[in-house]
């Protein structure tokens, strides 16, 4: 038996990628919407291109989570939205209903640990998913029921392309990024231990916690700067443990999961015209696809 197809949105991702794609565009009434009709307009294509059976997009409430409880200078810098992008985030949201497109959103929590938790959940009730993003956190997710799905070049990543672009499998994507950090997301990692070097580690040792802390050990592996490398592992074990916390994905958030929850079943024609009208965005309307019924 074929097993159904879930598409999940990651819709802060696109979001931010629409509102640095597209040049100032106002609604009639002052309103920001360059953000908002890219985002539409990607939406739009993607349905007419997919024809999705199941599918969900998921939200960050805001741009701060419970990561900023454990560590306040996460995602230091982006943490405040574009005056001219803040607006915008109900809108999308707002289309992505119109659309008929199920969303998900929970108060403390980003869209990464939204989808960590549908993912595994679907995948139990017997469905592939592919994850509409680009962002390297989420290959965490790829397995041989799970891809990642670009849809600038509308090219699926599984275990192999993750591998190929990270040096990891999936299953190491959190040590890996522990162990390097995250410069967008002020993820502090190892000073001193790059992609390559981390990779290299994990791949000789199978987890950030079996990697030695001395240097004659690593020395072994003809690791240039081996020491160097061993006493920045042992004397940064809060920054280690510190970036792990951030790096985890929460999968045991109390939303709904089930597939038939996510059936498509089409836009809502009057809820869309009516917003897409307001916001000056009528254009779009010719884009929309002839939706299942």
């Amino acid at each position: 038996m074929r097993r159904p197809l879930v598409w999940i949105i990651d819709a802060h991702y696109q979001i931010f990628r629409a509102y640095y794609s597209l040049p100032d565009l106002r609604a009639p009434d002052g309103t920001p919407v360059g953000a908002l009709r890219g985002y539409a307009s990607v939406l739009l294509k993607f349905l007419a291109r997919q024809q999705p059976t199941h599918l969900a997009a998921a939200f960050d409430f805001a741009l701060t989570s419970f990561r900023n409880e454990i560590y306040p200078d996460y995602k230091f810098g982006r943490t405040e939205a574009p005056e001219d992008l803040e607006p915008q985030f109900e809108l999308c949201e707002a289309v992505t209903r119109a659309l008929g497109i199920p969303s998900y959103t929970l108060e403390g929590f980003e869209a990464d640990d939204l989808i960590a938790t549908l993912v595994p959940a679907l995948v139990d009730q017997g469905a592939d998913v592919r994850i509409v993003s680009a962002d390297k956190d989420l290959g965490a997710l790829v397995s041989e029921h799970v891809q990642l799905f670009d849809l600038k070049s509308e090219r699926a990543s599984g275990p192999d392309e993750i591998r190929e672009r990270l040096g990891v499998p999936p299953e190491l994507v959190p040590d890996y990024l522990t162990l390097v950090g995250d410069s967008a997301d002020n993820i502090p990692g190892v000073r001193g231990i790059g992609p390559k070097t981390a990779a290299r580690l994990l791949e000789a040792y199978g987890t950030l916690d079996r990697i030695p802390r001395d240097a004659e050990e690593l020395g072994r592996l003809g690791l240039r700067g081996a020491a160097r490398v061993a006493e920045r592992l042992a004397s940064g074990g809060e920054e280690i443990e510190l970036s792990r916390r951030l790096v985890r994905m929460r999968s045991d958030l109390p939303v709904e999961t089930g597939l038939e929850g996510l059936r498509y079943w089409g836009a809502d024609p009057e809820a869309l015209e009516e917003l897409l009208n307001r916001l000056g965005a009528e254009k779009l309307l010719e884009r929309v696809p002839r939706f299942r019924e």
